[in-house]
């Protein structure tokens, strides 16, 4: 059997960013390390600050190392950057098209860009437009296209020199669930039939567990998780207890439930006048009924109690310390890895 192609290869990176003033020196990357096997969809996940952004600019040659190394389609970022700019596409949160352009000329002018002739600019746009689902409306200005239209497009357009590894920045943020779900549904056939790699940065969960074949996590720089989303789940062990509370007291809600047996993780949010209860237990059947209890007796006010198989949700909760959908919450953690 052959051995397995690498696309990626981040050894030690460092970026320091220096002070301004009186401002400390922001060490954005703290010796991070990781490998991206060819034709895999990759997602890198992690909190505002955690490094994410960082990365993706130094693999795109768009900033420098202060110190380790990194290689994209077997370039050195720092000694070859053309040639992994050649080697790569890159869709960032903002469209990189022209909204008075039409979708034709957008994409002839991106291959033209890249060193396509005419002739070949030509076809390999036509292409892209059919594979995208956007030949119907060739003609018209992209300003017209919808965002879902659009976000294809900017990813039709990062294809047309044929890159080895495509990086997507947030590719569905502000897509309605038929946009997000079109979208995924290419991501995904991209990486199974053009045998292209895909490093995937998002904020949606259910996104990095559908497309993702294997997860970065990173915090303050430095991977802290790696694995397949199955790997990262069946890492945690039991179930997951959720209580929405209203206008809570963490101090009076973790006093309330510090007597339940079994309770591990404990993590209390709050974020306006809401907040989150999240606890880890091996008997889920006894420990929702023990919470409700609890909290009755200490008249604390909640909303929903669910239960629930681990989910990468709660993967990030036990590496970060608090759940991916408000990560500038304020958060009263225990037992959590750091």
């Amino acid at each position: 059997m052959p051995a397995e192609r690498t696309a990626i290869v981040a050894d030690g990176l460092v970026k320091e960013y220096r002070g301004r003033g009186r401002r400390p020196a922001v060490r954005a990357l703290d010796g991070l390390s990781f490998t991206v096997p060819t034709g895999r969809v990759f997602g890198l996940l992690g909190p505002n600050g955690a490094g994410k952004s960082t990365t993706t600019k130094i693999l795109t040659t768009l900033s420098r190392p202060t110190s380790g190394r990194a290689a994209v389609a077997g370039h050195d970022v720092s000694t070859a950057p053309g040639d992994v700019r050649a080697a790569i596409g890159y869709v960032s949160q903002g469209t990189g098209t022209d909204p008075n352009l039409t979708a034709t000329e957008n994409l002839e002018i991106a291959a033209r860009m890249r060193g396509l002739s005419g002739a070949d600019a030509r076809a390999r746009s036509a292409r892209l437009l059919a594979e995208f689902g956007l030949a119907d409306a060739t003609r018209r200005p992209v300003r017209t296209y919808s965002g879902g239209m659009r976000r294809r497009l900017d990813v039709a357009a990062a294809l047309v020199h044929r890159p080895q590894v495509l990086f997507l920045d947030e590719p569905t943020t502000g897509l309605d669930p038929e946009a997000r779900a079109a979208m995924w549904a290419e991501i995904r056939r991209l990486a199974g039939e053009e045998a292209l790699t895909v490093v995937l940065t998002t904020h949606y969960m259910e996104e990095a567990d559908r497309l993702a074949d294997e997860l970065l996590l990173v915090n303050r720089g430095r991977a802290v998780a790696q694995g397949t989303p199955e790997q990262l789940k069946a890492a945690l062990h039991g179930d997951a207890v959720r209580v929405t509370l209203v206008e809570p007291d963490p101090v009076a809600v973790r006093r309330a439930i510090a007597h339940i047996p079994g309770l591990r993780d404990v993590l209390v949010e709050t974020s306006g006048v809401d907040g989150l209860l999240v606890a880890r237990t091996d008997d889920a059947a006894s420990a929702v009924g023990a919470v409700i209890a609890a909290l009755d007796g200490a008249g604390i006010r909640y909303g929903q109690v669910a239960a629930s198989h681990p989910t990468l949700d709660d993967v990030y909760l036990h590496f970060v310390g608090h759940t991916f959908g408000d990560a500038a919450a304020s958060a009263l953690t225990e037992g959590v890895a750091a």
